[in-house]
């Protein structure tokens, strides 16, 4: 038995079992901030110590995972602080999901699209396969998904998907998880805040193969702040430490999600939200009457297919729209070859899109 297939049998958790072997002995980067001290001078990090900012500390090194900020999303996201971890958006988790858990040229994940298209991206630029399975015809999960998703090491789930905004009961995500115990299914949340009742996250102390990810790039507002969490069983975070970069969030973001996290930032997230999807159902209700076929929407946009059924064609309602200025979003899937993507907008841009879409 070789080296690697040994420390994959004693192994006792299941990131253990699942993680790159060699990463298992490997001892992970101690940053200055990692090391730690006690002390008035700190001269360990190699630092400025002219202070050029208004922002305090912004001269040093800011810690990997900053407390207060593991804290606050926590407490926000119901979970233990051990069961958190916060990276550059969602978008890194993905990838140190990649790197932590899968060998290049032998390993795969599996994603059902039409849906994100990163989780196949990340994955091929580290030469790690890729099961690209597909939803049903009613944007469900497929029936045969466990002989489909095979030996895959991850297998990304995104609840609401993205571009469809359609939702996948809890009860059918848990299954999965249930059906793959050996392998770490990893739902993807961005959405998750306009349809609260859709989460996963209060299952995560029952399966250690559960990840979630989430963000705060989108009712949080914080899109240009990048700013993503994993939350997953202490063991698998674990593992993910060890391949994370030594300051993943700068200090200007820390400071930025600590206050969207607090009452007050819940507070108007929760407010935004609303106004959010009373402009949202507004839109659907427009595209429906100029002709589209219109999915039902539990994100913050909505897909509406404007076929050959439907009384107005897909290079229309483009040209339409790119004569108003309005930049919505089309896709090169042949599932979506005739539907447009419209995010939710502010009130004076939303009737804005009204009059375009009830122009003659």
């Amino acid at each position: 038995m070789s080296v690697e297939a040994k420390m994959n049998v004693n192994a006792t958790s299941l990131a253990e079992r699942l993680a790159r072997p060699e990463l298992l002995t490997l001892e992970p980067y101690q940053s200055a901030r990692r090391i730690g001290g006690e002390g008035q001078i700190w001269i360990n990090a190699n630092e400025s110590p002219f202070n050029n900012s208004d922002l305090d500390g912004l001269n040093r090194y800011p810690e990997c995972q900053p407390p207060e900020l593991i804290t606050r999303y926590a407490e926000y996201a119901g979970v233990s602080n051990q069961q958190v971890l916060t990276s550059r958006g969602a978008d890194e988790a993905i990838e140190l999901l990649i790197r932590t858990f899968c060998i290049p040229g032998r390993d795969s994940i599996a994603c059902f699209g039409p849906t994100y298209g990163m989780y196949a991206i990340s994955a091929k630029t580290f030469n790690v396969g890729v099961k690209a399975l597909r939803l049903d015809d009613e944007y469900q999960l497929p029936q045969e998904l466990c002989s489909q998703v095979d030996d895959a090491k991850l297998v990304f789930i995104c609840n609401p998907n993205n571009p469809t905004g359609t939702v996948i009961a809890q009860a059918t995500i848990e299954a999965v998880i249930r059906s793959l115990p050996n392998t770490l299914v990893v739902v993807d949340e961005a959405y998750i805040e306009f349809c609260p009742d859709y989460s996963v996250a209060s299952l995560l102390d029952k399966y250690d193969n559960l990840v979630v990810l989430r963000t705060l790039s989108k009712a949080f507002a914080l899109a240009g702040a990048r700013c993503g969490f994993m939350l997953a069983n202490p063991e698998v975070i674990e593992m993910v430490m060890r391949v994370i970069a030594p300051y993943p969030v700068p200090l200007p973001v820390a400071t930025l999600a600590i206050d969207a996290l607090s009452k007050e930032g819940i507070a108007r997230m929760q407010t935004q939200v609303a106004q959010l999807k009373a402009n949202g159902q507004r839109l659907a209700d427009a595209l429906r009457e100029a002709g589209a076929r219109v999915l039902p929407a539990y994100g913050n946009f909505v897909l509406a297919y404007f076929d050959q059924a439907n009384e107005i064609k897909v290079s229309e309602m483009q040209a339409r729209l790119k004569q108003a200025g309005v930049v919505a979003r089309a896709y090169k899937d042949p599932a979506l070859a005739d539907a447009i993507r419209f995010s939710f907008a502010s009130d004076a841009q939303t009737e804005t899109l009204l009059a375009i879409l009830k122009a003659d």
